[in-house]
């Protein structure tokens, strides 16, 4: 049985709930969101108790996962609109550095080009330290996409068992390999 999904979902003041059919519509401070959900999935708005509650038709497995999943995600498009999601990323390397341009992301990572990346719309990206070790935060009320755009930015320049350099999620444990051993000795 699914846990997850038997718990109501509770909405806090100033977010509105509203659902048409197959979709969830929230608006709250920070924007507006909305979810198309599998048809099987029976999502219901309690005005009065203020909570989102979702059925399953039955206990078959797929409609077990279902139920979770649908719960999650409209659990996260409410604390989307009212707190907000974001992820901290490092840039470590002598020389490498972050800055934003615009509409684009610009990092400098040892290329012999600087890497352009277009921000999407929904996504803040604040660079607070620019240069080594450089400190970024992406934000925004999409827990999907802060997440996708982190990704791509971290998978522009891994960081690297030797030295560590590299972009790197800011609590990541790279874990580090031992360079070349010498010995001392006659050939």
């Amino acid at each position: 049985m699914s846990r997850i999904g038997k718990q109501p979902v509770s909405v806090p003041d100033g977010v509105k709930v509203s659902i048409t059919g197959g979709t969830v519509n929230i608006e709250g401070p920070k924007g507006k969101m909305s979810q198309v959900f599998h048809s099987d999935m029976v999502v219901e708005y309690n005005q009065q108790d203020k909570k989102v509650f979702v059925k399953r038709p039955s206990d078959e497995k797929y409609h077990k996962a279902l139920h979770g999943l649908t719960r999650a995600l409209i659990a996260n498009m409410i604390l989307g609109v009212t707190k907000g999601f974001s992820k901290n990323l490092e840039i470590v390397g002598l020389g490498y550095n972050a800055k934003v341009q615009g509409k684009d992301l610009v990092l400098s990572l040892g290329y012999t080009h600087p890497v352009h990346l277009e921000i999407p719309k929904g996504i803040k990206v604040d660079v607070t330290n620019p240069t080594n070790p450089a400190k970024l935060t992406v934000s925004g009320s999409d827990k999907q996409m802060v997440g996708q755009f982190s990704a791509i930015i971290r998978a522009k320049k891994p960081p690297e068992p030797y030295k560590g350099m590299g972009i790197r999620y800011e609590a990541e444990i790279v874990r580090r390999k031992a360079g070349k051993a010498f010995t001392s000795g006659a050939a």
